[in-house]
């Protein structure tokens, strides 16, 4: 069911229109409908927007994870240090890659990795960071990439939540070796459907993942590796291109949108709120999380008021059951990330919002407060 037909101010509200039904329907008729012309304009088109010199598409933010890693050149067993808090994703495409993640823990006030747990991590198994920009703010790349050099490690960017965001002026995804996108309908773009960008200044990469997502192909008939099927459809990325030209606009707006949440919620003590701009870090707020006491009360509270909340995540990937059972995770080895899945709480955040929606909202966890004393 939509959830606009069950709550007054849905999560998330995905954007499909007139503009993007044309554009869809003019690829079906007029282009092949896998790597079809407009996967190629997208691409193109992505590439600029970041600022990187190449741009290759898949059918999936975590292909995109995958196909990144190993054009990295990952090896069986090698390790990939990356954050538990996150979606399961991340730390699955290493495993798709044959190679071992190791988790490091969060940052308590940005809910990134924290670089001094990296440091700590480094072996000499170590082969590539994989950091998240979390909920659509920037990790602190500049302590990242001081790592990885003097490590002689590489760095791939999960920038799946983060289009748009910028670390000192560059957007994320093209300070590291490779950046990757999803396209997920509830990203700030998405291309109505499972869809992922690789984005890299390294051309052999690209050339690399080119090959890796169309069955390791050399020519037509002709295949030199093993590779994948995890190419864009043609529909996806028409639909794709039409985002992407609306995607300032809307991360402007989930900016706003955030400053006034904060603004109006800044008087509880019982919450913690999301970092706010800063000169260098830009971000584009894909989810708007707060920390709460009493979350899962809270959570009930506003639902029960036709408010949809979310909580991203309430397992950080270690306690996830599968991870448990692979590499025998007991509980209180990341304690940070653990903390923050009891108590994050995802409040309504998409271009959509009004000035309304978000007072009513807050006026909402007020009342809550007011009446739990």
């Amino acid at each position: 069911m939509n959830p606009k037909d069950t709550y007054r101010i849905p999560l998330a509200v995905p954007t499909f229109d007139k503009e993007m039904e044309n554009a869809a329907l003019n690829a079906l008729h007029n282009e092949r409908f896998v790597l079809g012309e407009d996967v190629y304009k997208f691409e193109e088109e992505f590439a600029k927007y970041v600022g990187a010199k190449y741009a290759v598409s898949t059918n999936s933010g975590t292909a995109a994870l995958h196909l990144s890693l190993l054009a990295l050149g990952i090896k069986s067993q090698e390790h990939v240090i990356t954050t538990s808090f996150s979606f399961i994703a991340t730390a699955n495409a290493i495993l798709h890659a044959n190679a071992t993640p190791v988790f490091s823990d969060i940052n308590i006030k940005t809910y990134n990795i924290d670089p001094s747990k990296i440091r700590q991590s480094i072996t000499k198994h170590t082969k590539v960071i994989l950091p998240v920009h979390l909920y659509g703010y920037p990790c602190d790349m500049q302590q990242i990439m001081s790592i990885a050099k003097d490590a002689k490690v590489k760095v791939l960017e999960d920038a799946c939540q983060a289009h748009g965001a910028e670390y000192n002026g560059l957007k994320v995804g093209t300070i590291g070796d490779v950046g990757c996108f999803s396209f997920y309908p509830s990203k700030n773009m998405t291309v109505c459907g499972d869809g992922g960008m690789i984005v890299t200044n390294n051309e052999e990469i690209a050339r690399m993942v080119i090959k890796l997502r169309d069955c390791g192909r050399k020519t037509k008939y002709e295949h030199d590796i093993i590779g994948y099927t995890a190419r864009l459809n043609t529909l996806n990325a028409a639909i794709g291109r039409i985002q992407l030209k609306r995607l300032n606009e809307w991360n402007e707006k989930r900016v706003r949108n955030a400053l006034l949440y904060n603004k109006l919620l800044s008087d509880l003590d019982e919450i913690v709120l999301p970092l706010a701009p800063k000169k260098l870090v830009k971000p584009v707020y894909h989810l708007y999380v707060i920390r709460a006491r009493n979350r899962d009360k809270l959570k009930e509270h506003l639902e029960n008021n036709g408010i949809q909340c979310g909580v991203h995540y309430p397992l950080p990937i270690h306690l996830q059951p599968v991870y448990k059972k692979l590499f025998r995770f007991k509980g209180g080895e990341y304690p940070i990330s653990e903390l923050v899945s009891q108590t994050c709480l995802s409040l309504p955040m998409h271009p959509s919002l009004t000035k309304d929606d978000i007072t009513y909202v807050c006026e909402k966890i007020h009342e809550f407060y007011e009446e739990a004393g």
